[in-house]
């Protein structure tokens, strides 16, 4: 097997070093903005897809798999992850397509199929319309639905496309804009109503299925930490939970996966309401950017059995080899400016120092001198932290967050600290609106982030300068230590 990665950026690399642990030959696509990507120099070899848009573009992509003699596409997440056309053909190409069958990918991006689906299996559904709503929305109609209700995408994902409405008077106006979200998003501006779930969890189980209804869970995941319906801390496992309701949990995304005759990675999401009720959301068909916690309780390289289903046909693992140990907790680093309403930012990294030591995990494809650009995600890296506890890991998420330096564009860093050591947090108390009401406090030790951002100006145009007179076969030679030795002497000037 020869695995092309139809992805960028950290999940690419994720998925490279699981390709070159396991001996396979491996191949990365990138775009003309992308020449100086990370991921490029993860992977045996490169191809060249066209502009920045070309990661959507599946002609590309498959014609990328045919010149480099690839045998398998790893789609990652986002991108054409959950895009059945491009599934399908791959697999008409005569290639493997490391992730669940078209088909399958089809029907749980209808998030109303994917309702009725979860219906026939027996789990719990949340109220809601069975149909899409008509184009014009009658009075009739209106004033017959219980407010607060959620206006949803079918074909959503990633918390857009949904928009709340309060009242029979608001609905017309929500819809038009949910559609319009959904139609520019998505290229379906299809909708339904789904009851809102007030101070709710949501949690999500991870599945591994073979495609023929055998089906493993390998734990949960709690992902309510969330900002605009998007997922910004997640750990393994949900905390307060009792044994009793995670056993009931597993037993349903299980009997959904084997009802659909689940193949590969896949990952079941649910409510929890203040009734300690489930309830189904949706099924998500690829591999989650919250991965690593799981990775990090089961002691599994959950790519590695992707790939060994892909290759082999069959799992490898029993249920009976999944034990969860610990607990893992994730943190998104966003190149995001949290003193100005999170807008994302544009920029050069001109400094960077990554956090490690026992128990920390960062999965990151950042650089000294990479241009962080608006073409893509905000993402920039997730820094994972386990523990034998919960307080054991947060502690070592507080020092991984504490030690982690970007210099050159703002980012979520100090937020993430905050959401850490805020009490609620520590005590398990919160729900999906908790980031609503929780505002960024004004960024400690000022002084001493500006000396250091001087310091990291002053070593950037040194190195520039520097660069500029040496043969760029001689900067290899001039070594780490020279260089810190001199950061370290400048400190006397700050």
């Amino acid at each position: 097997m020869k695995v092309l990665v139809a992805n960028r950026g950290e999940i690419a690399i994720r998925i490279l070093r699981s390709c070159r642990d396991m001996g396979i030959p491996s191949v990365a696509v990138y775009t003309e903005v992308d020449q100086f990507a990370l991921h490029i120099r993860h992977a045996d070899e490169a191809v060249l897809i066209g502009p920045k848009q070309n990661y959507l573009d599946i002609n590309a992509v498959i014609d990328a798999a045919r010149r480099s003699g690839a045998t398998a596409v790893h789609p990652g997440y986002g991108f054409l992850a959950e895009n059945d056309d491009f599934a399908r053909a791959v697999e008409e190409a005569g290639l493997t397509f490391v992730g669940p069958r078209p088909e399958t990918i089809a029907l749980m991006g209808d998030k109303l199929a994917a309702r009725q689906a979860a219906r026939d299996a027996g789990l719990p559904v949340l109220p809601g319309s069975n149909k899409p709503l008509p184009l014009e929305v009658p009075l009739e109609m209106a004033e017959k639905v219980h407010y607060p209700v959620l206006v949803k995408a079918t074909a959503g994902g990633g918390g857009r496309g949904i928009r709340l409405a309060r009242s029979a008077r608001e609905l017309p106006e929500v819809v038009a804009a949910a559609r319009k979200e959904a139609l520019a998003a998505f290229g379906d501006d299809t909708v339904y109503l789904e009851s809102l779930v007030q101070q709710a969890r949501h949690i999500e189980v991870q599945i591994l299925g073979d495609g023929r209804g055998h089906v493993i869970c390998l734990g949960e995941r709690e992902c309510s930490i969330q900002r605009r319906r998007q997922k910004l801390i997640e750990e393994a496992p949900a905390p307060f939970i009792s044994e009793e309701k995670r056993q009931h949990l597993y037993d349903m995304a299980s009997r959904l996966g084997r009802s659909l005759k689940y193949r590969g990675l896949g990952t079941v999401e649910f409510l929890l309401d203040s009734k300690d009720q489930f309830y189904f959301i949706e099924v998500n068909p690829r591999i989650q950017v919250e991965h690593p916690v799981t990775e990090m309780v089961t002691g599994l390289d959950l790519v590695t059995e992707q790939l060994n289903l892909a290759e082999g046909g069959h799992l490898l693992l029993r249920q009976s080899d999944v034990t969860l140990r610990g607990h893992a907790i994730e943190a998104r680093v966003l190149a995001e400016d949290s003193q100005n309403d999170f807008m994302p930012v544009v920029g050069t990294i001109i400094y960077l120092k990554e956090p490690g030591g026992p128990g920390i995990r960062v999965d990151s494809a950042l650089y000294h001198g990479m241009m962080v650009s608006p073409d893509y995600d905000s993402l920039l890296s997730k820094v994972i932290a386990w523990g034998e506890n919960r307080n054991s890991a947060m502690q070592r998420l507080r020092r991984a967050l504490s030690e982690y330096q970007v210099g050159g564009i703002p980012t979520d860093l100090d937020f993430l600290l905050q959401i850490i050591e805020s009490p609620d947090f520590a005590a398990g108390q919160f729900t999906t609106t908790y980031l609503e009401h929780f505002l960024p406090s004004e960024p400690v030790h000022e002084d001493e982030f500006e000396r250091e951002m001087a310091l990291a100006a002053a070593l950037y145009i040194q190195q520039q300068q520097h660069a500029q007179n040496t043969p760029v076969s001689a900067v290899p030679n001039e070594g780490y230590w020279q260089t810190t030795a001199w950061r370290e002497q400048m400190r006397g000037a700050f």
